[in-house]
């Protein structure tokens, strides 16, 4: 099973928006983010700009 970290680039570092995530929609207006044990989370005006599957990195961009 692969899970990974969901970060927001930032400009002087990422900022990370959850980790072992296991589910990610792309919904109107944003991200939608999941985890086993915790409650979804919606990370607005967010476009997915790349995945490292390798490292288990999502990466997001603020509109």
């Amino acid at each position: 099973m692969c899970q990974m970290s969901v970060l927001v680039h930032g400009p002087e570092e990422d900022e990370l928006v959850m980790e072992s995530v296991t589910r990610l929609g792309v919904r109107d207006g944003g991200v939608e983010v999941e985890t086993f044990f915790e409650e979804p989370k919606f990370v607005a005006d967010v476009t997915v700009v790349s995945i490292d599957f390798l490292g288990g990195k999502v990466f997001l961009e603020k509109n």
